[in-house]
């Protein structure tokens, strides 16, 4: 019995950690339904967990980025970041398009009223502003203030800067500082996914906290007069995730397993789908390209930071699906051509939207102060937004992935040998992130 017992942490390890995650989400899930308002206790054990998360976002983002660029050469990270970016905007427009076609085939809003729901007017920041706030005043201030698209620029250029002095300069003591940078680079990286590792097990006890006390406030019965907009969102996330990203994406252009891709995906996607925080799944969503799908860091190093505040399918979908919502609920439904500003409004604002909770609802607000319908649906949604939210930030991660995996193999920087690809999704040795097994 007493080897039994000195035995059981080592048979908990066991466990793939993305087991173990779904097993504290399904718990949390069921306290918070049975114990109601009193699992809101439980509360600051998920916000640790979430302050975890966002604690590494800007170190992790500035020295893998750092790091990727290193490995490019400019003209190669020129077509590296054509590419990537190509293929967000392609994704995002066909989320959008898709969230359009089921909101108009389900008409989510029929029946629903506006009784009690309030909500404070935002200014819509204008197109000039979003792209002038990509080029940093102050790139320290930046990071500190959690500005990820600022500090992914700094970054670049200042790696780039620092790559063509170290190929040009003759100065053997500049050359072996901008070597020097580059290894500090390294291993502040490896440091980083080892706490990532740390974080992950906490993550266990985490997502069990946060989902025991999100539905120990909110409950079912928000769901209720809203389902309809539930589902419709919920359907359209999964054609995507299955049509763009399993089958063309996968399949069509990669070629390779879509089993295979959801296995190397799936911690970040349960993380993302747990904390609502694209940005706060950031490091478990390069573990995986790293550990799991083989990606080398020159292409995620890259695409992953960018995709986790630009490249949102799910608040495309959110967006276009909540906005013919909008426009049922007020008996003004959306004519043909008001569909298409939305499909172009969505994929525009989506680059800059924020990937934390909540941020979806901001953006919700530029959208329908650019049609005219009642600021008044926001307070309506926010009453699910906890579960759009979930879902949409899954989707956006599984798209970064997805997307990154693609341009990888386009400039050959995927190992399709190792990883996910051969073992059909199976578990690796101890010590890795993603299973830690």
């Amino acid at each position: 019995m007493r080897t039994s017992f000195w035995n059981l942490p080592s048979r908990y390890r066991s466990i793939p950690l993305v087991y173990r995650i779904t097993v504290g989400f399904a718990l949390g899930s069921a306290l918070g339904l049975v114990a109601g308002e009193r699992a809101t206790a439980l509360a600051p054990i998920g916000d640790l967990f979430l302050r975890l998360l966002e604690m590494l976002v800007v170190p992790i983002v500035v020295v893998t980025l750092f790091a990727g660029v290193q490995r490019l050469s400019p003209e190669r990270l020129g077509r590296v970041g054509g590419v990537v970016v190509g293929l967000y905007a392609a994704t995002t427009a066909v989320a959008a398009a898709i969230g359009l076609a089921f909101a108009n085939l389900l008409n989510p809003g029929t029946g629903v009223t506006l009784d009690g729901a309030e909500a404070d007017s935002a200014d819509p920041p204008s197109l000039v502003d979003v792209a002038l706030g990509i080029v940093p005043e102050n790139p320290i201030g930046a990071m500190a203030g959690g500005d990820l698209l600022a500090t992914i620029f700094f970054t670049v250029v200042f790696g780039l800067a620092l790559a063509i002095v170290a190929d040009s300069t003759d100065d053997e003591a500049v050359r072996s500082g901008a070597e020097s940078l580059v290894a500090v680079a390294e291993a502040a990286s490896e440091a980083l996914f080892k706490i990532v590792w740390g974080v992950m097990e906490f993550g266990v006890l985490g997502v069990f906290a946060l989902m025991a006390a999100s539905l120990g406030e909110e409950g079912l019965g928000a769901v209720v007069p809203l389902a309809m907009l539930v589902a419709t969102v919920v359907l359209a996330v999964v054609v995507h995730v299955t049509v763009t990203y399993l089958g063309v994406i996968t399949v069509g252009l990669v070629g390779q397993s879509p089993t295979a891709f959801l296995a190397g995906a799936k911690d970040a996607m349960i993380t993302a789908f747990s904390t609502r925080s694209s940005s706060g799944t950031l490091p478990v969503t390069m573990a995986n390209a790293e550990d799991d799908l083989r990606i080398d860091e020159s292409v995620y190093g890259f695409s992953l930071p960018l995709g986790s505040t630009a490249n949102m399918d799910g608040a495309a979908i959110r967006l276009a699906v909540t906005a013919v919502f909008a426009a049922n609920v007020v008996g003004q439904p959306l004519a043909l051509a008001e569909q298409v500003s939305v499909l172009v409004i969505a994929v525009l604002i989506s680059i800059g939207t924020a990937g934390v909770p909540g941020a979806g609802l901001v953006m919700l607000t530029v959208v329908l102060t650019q049609l005219g319908l009642p600021l008044e649906i926001v307070g309506l949604v926010a009453g699910v937004d906890p579960i759009l939210g979930r879902f949409a930030t899954a989707n956006n991660v599984t798209g970064d992935l997805a997307v990154s995996t693609l341009a990888a193999k386009w400039n050959d920087a995927i190992d399709f040998s190792s990883g996910v690809w051969t073992d059909g999704g199976g578990e690796r040795p101890s010590g890795d992130v993603s299973t830690d097994d």
